[in-house]
């Protein structure tokens, strides 16, 4: 299959594709475009950004064609020995996973725009980008010309995304006989030494403990944002990151965060491109691919993302702790975690995994499934005297199910778990992936055994803390995001909510301080655009309260050497 890919007005963000199909000896011939996208487990429906659609033989014929479904059309083409696909895909969503044109950028997720012929999958394309001189392009594809791409099948084409521009920034660095590329869109305010210091560090550690990498490249397409932004999506040998705002970049959170994100992704080139659910063994991009492994694919790469980075001593364990406490604080304001188990959460991203949802249905796979993670290091460490632990589970799939292209199912993963461990860990199944027992006390063991423990301290905000309620600020007014479960906010706020006025005082983005001395308050505020009144008083319940980890004071030499085990600590 053979791409070629224009546009005439960047501003109108439509760009123009032409699909070459050759030695077509078929009556009917069968054109798909993807209903989802790997990396986000969830219905996409990229046909709706398609504007017309028209379909020629090699003699420049119209071929008769009929949608059969909303994604796929059927081609008479008994009078045809190749045929020619054209149509237009509007680009102009501004994500790690979608596409985007404009008059200084051409960013394309080949999978949201590139059809195939359902039965020619494996065969080789390419893709020629007709593109001002000056644009460079930034893709893990093989370059064979000058804007011109080559994949070996339609499957490393649509893992393979590319930013193509006249003013990208390049970096880049060698190790362990791989080369690493680092490719900026948007303005760049870092200092090149550091970047390059520090995604070498945890790229040696990730490499040292898998033993391998596996591919010779590897790059990474960043856009920097001028607005607040944080997404990420990985693929075959590369990743896309959106990231912003870019002139807040050399802030402390802001970086780390770009540490975060590119750690966790680098993770994935193991965890899910390579070792992966066999339910997507190999993708099926016409229908969901249903699984419960979520809490392997995502929640143990955001364990391992921020793990990473404190070995590599990239982040002190100070930061590390305070991305932990982050996590933790995200899955105690969620109700669902005493609803769904985070198995059942990954089945149900297809269904609603990357919204809200109605409240208190679910947990986050990635939060849930990081949690469990860490409990099951701690866990295996524990039981094996530090003689194992959750890296060389990682390391077993990877042999076993990464490196042989063979999919593993939950059970693999239970079994090469308590292989490792040496004993059967059917309770810790039970209890955290298939279950929704409450993980406080277990976790408090699993951080004791490193010298750690939960402490519990009050939430900083005073409608959290008194009421059990969280906002977020819109202007000067603020809406309901979050209520705690059995809280007295719970018995008559609304998520949606609008705070307008506290105890007589219009709310101009000091709600925490009209509430500073106060132990109740009457709220005014709009509920589906009807004014109303509310009086909430706290009874001495403070709720919300934040669950923090901290390095015991008395830890016995034992703990203390656990806790440098675990970390790689000095």
């Amino acid at each position: 299959m053979h791409y070629i890919i224009s546009y005439k007005q960047p501003h109108r963000h439509f760009i123009d594709i032409c699909l070459f199909v050759d030695k077509v000896n078929k009556d009917k011939t069968v054109l798909q475009l993807p209903s989802w996208r790997p990396g986000r487990y969830e219905l996409a429906n990229f046909a709706k950004n398609i504007q017309h659609f028209q379909v020629e033989n090699e003699k420049g014929e119209s071929l008769p064609f009929r949608k059969i479904t909303k994604d796929r059309w059927e081609v008479d083409s008994t009078q045809a020995k190749e045929i020619r696909v054209n149509y237009n895909y509007y680009a102009y969503q501004m994500n790690a996973g979608s596409s985007w044109l404009d008059e200084e950028l051409l960013y394309i997720n080949f999978i949201n725009c590139m059809m195939y012929v359902e039965d020619r999958m494996k065969e080789s394309c390419q893709v020629h980008l007709e593109l001002p001189d000056n644009y460079e392009i930034a893709c893990g594809l093989e370059h064979i010309e000058k804007h011109k791409l080559f994949a070996v099948d339609y499957y490393r084409l649509v893992d393979s995304p590319m930013i193509a521009s006249p003013n990208l920034k390049h970096l880049d660095f060698k190790t362990k006989g791989h080369h690493f590329h680092l490719w900026f869109s948007g303005e760049f305010n870092l200092d090149d030494k550091k970047v390059l210091k520090d995604f070498k560090s945890y790229t040696d550690e990730q490499i040292d403990s898998f033993g391998e990498f596996p591919c010779p490249d590897y790059h990474y397409l960043f856009h920097l944002l001028p607005y607040k932004h944080y997404n990420g999506v990985e693929h075959f040998n590369s990743t896309v990151i959106t990231l912003g705002p870019s002139e807040d970049m050399q802030e402390e959170n802001l970086y780390n965060n770009l540490l975060g994100v590119s750690s966790h992704e680098l993770f994935h080139t193991w965890n899910v491109i390579r070792i992966r659910p066999k339910e997507m063994m190999p993708y099926d991009f016409t229908k969901e691919n249903y699984h419960r492994t979520g809490f392997i694919t995502e929640g143990v790469t955001t364990y391992y993302g921020d793990l990473f980075l404190v070995r590599s001593e990239v982040f002190d364990i100070e930061t590390y702790f305070d991305q932990l406490n982050t996590l933790f604080k995200r899955h105690f304001d969620n109700n669902g975690r005493f609803n769904l188990s985070v198995a059942e959460s990954s089945f149900d991203t297809w269904l609603d995994g990357y919204t809200s949802g109605i409240p208190g249905r679910k947990v986050s796979i990635y939060v849930k499934g990081a949690i469990a993670a860490l409990i099951l290091d701690l866990k295996i460490r524990e039981l094996t005297g530090n003689q194992h632990s959750l890296d060389d589970v990682m390391r077993l799939l990877w042999t076993r199910f990464g490196k042989t292209k063979k999919g593993y199912s939950e059970k693999d993963y239970q079994k090469i778990a308590e292989e490792i461990a040496g004993t059967s860990l059917q309770t810790y199944f039970d209890q955290f992936i298939y279950g929704n027992i409450p993980v406080e006390e277990q976790l408090n063991k699993s951080l004791n055994f490193v010298g750690c423990e939960l402490q519990s301290t009050e939430a900083n905000s005073r409608t959290e803390k008194l009421f059990g309620f969280a906002t977020l600020r819109e202007g000067n007014s603020f809406k309901i995001h979050q209520i705690a479960a059995n809280s007295v906010a719970e018995e008559q706020l609304t998520l949606g909510d609008e705070i307008i006025a506290v105890n007589g005082r219009k709310v101009e983005g000091n709600l925490d301080k009209l509430l500073a001395n106060v132990n109740e308050a009457e709220f005014v505020l709009f509920r589906d655009k009807k004014l109303k009144i509310i009086h909430l008083s706290n009874h001495g319940t403070y709720y919300c309260q934040q669950m923090k980890v901290i390095q015991i004071e008395g830890a016995t030499k034992q703990q203390k050497e656990n806790f440098r085990k675990w970390l790689k600590s000095n």
